[in-house]
């Protein structure tokens, strides 16, 4: 449990700022899918009847993040821009 809470804390961090997000987003996703499987699906089928909508909400959330990456307003997307405009 405290691995998963300082992996939720400085990965929501890295996330929220958008440094290193895809990295973050594919970590904390796979960390979502492991607290569904470990922790709510024994108690029932469906997300609804086992209490593990959020999860799976974040790990899709997480999942998109990964696939989208940061914007340009992130911190990737400044040093991004930075380093586009130093070489052009």
């Amino acid at each position: 449990m405290g691995a998963s809470g300082l992996l939720e804390f400085f990965g929501g961090l890295l996330v929220l700022v958008g440094f290193k997000t895809r990295y973050a987003a594919f970590i904390l996703s796979g960390e979502m899918a492991v607290t569904y499987w470990w922790m709510h699906f024994p108690r029932g089928l469906t997300p609804i009847q086992n209490g593990g909508d959020l999860p799976v909400l974040f790990c899709f959330t997480f999942l998109f993040l990964w696939a989208a990456g940061p914007g340009r307003f992130s911190v990737d997307g400044v040093l991004a821009a930075r380093a586009g405009a130093a070489e052009g």
